[in-house]
């Protein structure tokens, strides 16, 4: 017989169990939610632009032709679908902001590691050069690598991931040096572990969920730098779609023509809008571990 007041026994909730405790997703604001379902579409949509989109360097019809059902943009000055360069001029900003992450991750994150479990000379040296790289005006010095190499998408993606780096080293080393007292660290350390292992296995976990964050929050203002390189002449060149050369060229029929250049930067506000909340959904998730 149950007394009332007291739980029978399949009410018992065991020790360290959940029950009742919300999901991390629900933690997430709606906004970030929606970020993260509209940058999840957008990437999704974007990567699959040839199997369903015409080819963007190529005259699918009269030119300066306004959104109908058959080209939901428009069409261009040339008569390029406009809907399929920016679908395709997406992908493009995407995927060189996250080629411009890795490579900061991976050239930032190493010196960060090493200079932070390291410490001492080591530490000082390279903490020195990453202070040399951040003293310098990063715009101007991405501006100067890009037009020294050449117009042209990688060379852009470089000159921006040569003054990008530094804040990864800056992160990484400062994690490390935490994580470099706890106990855990300790206890490897007079196990006699290697220092190899001690910084791969004991040391750079820890720095992951704020290197993970930071970048995640890094793609919205990747997608605007890299739109307005582009929208100098520091992009891809021409037929090669990318948003901030389509709404440069695009720029002399803003009144004639409006969806021609009001077509990629929509675009590029969109991803950046949708990166942003996203990356804020993504840093509330680690927040709440």
């Amino acid at each position: 017989m149950r007394v009332r007041g007291v739980a029978g026994p399949g009410a018992m909730t065991l020790p360290g169990s959940r029950k009742g405790e919300p999901s991390r997703l629900r933690d997430v604001g709606v906004l970030e939610r929606v970020g993260l379902v509209l940058l999840a579409l957008l990437l999704m949509a974007s990567l699959a632009a040839p199997l369903f989109v015409l080819d963007p360097v190529i005259s699918v019809g009269p030119a300066f032709q306004a959104p109908s059902w058959e080209h939901f943009f428009g069409t261009d000055d040339v008569g390029q679908d406009i809907f399929s360069r920016v679908m395709y001029g997406l992908r493009t900003s995407w995927l060189s902001a996250v080629a411009v992450i890795v490579s900061a991750i991976v050239i930032g994150g190493s010196i960060g590691l090493v200079a932070g479990a390291r410490g001492g000379w080591l530490d000082a040296l390279l903490m020195r050069l990453t202070d040399t790289f951040l003293a310098l005006p990063g715009p101007v010095l991405a501006i100067a690598v890009a037009a020294a190499l050449g117009a042209s998408l990688r060379n852009t993606v470089i000159g921006i991931a040569v003054v990008w780096w530094p804040w990864y080293a800056r992160l990484v080393r400062g994690e490390v040096r935490a994580l470099a007292t706890r106990p855990h660290v300790d206890a490897a350390r007079l196990s006699g572990v290697s220092s190899s292992r001690l910084m791969l296995r004991h040391l750079l976990p820890g720095a992951l969920p704020p290197v993970i964050v930071t970048a995640s929050l890094d793609i919205q203002i990747l997608v605007l730098t890299l739109a307005g390189l582009s929208f100098i002449g520091l992009g891809a060149p021409p037929p090669t779609p990318e948003l901030g050369a389509m709404a440069a060229r695009g720029a002399d029929y803003l009144f004639a023509s409006p969806w021609i250049p009001l077509a990629p930067g929509v675009a590029v506000f969109v991803l950046a809008v949708a990166a942003n909340l996203a990356g804020d959904g993504i840093r509330d998730l680690f927040d709440r571990r």
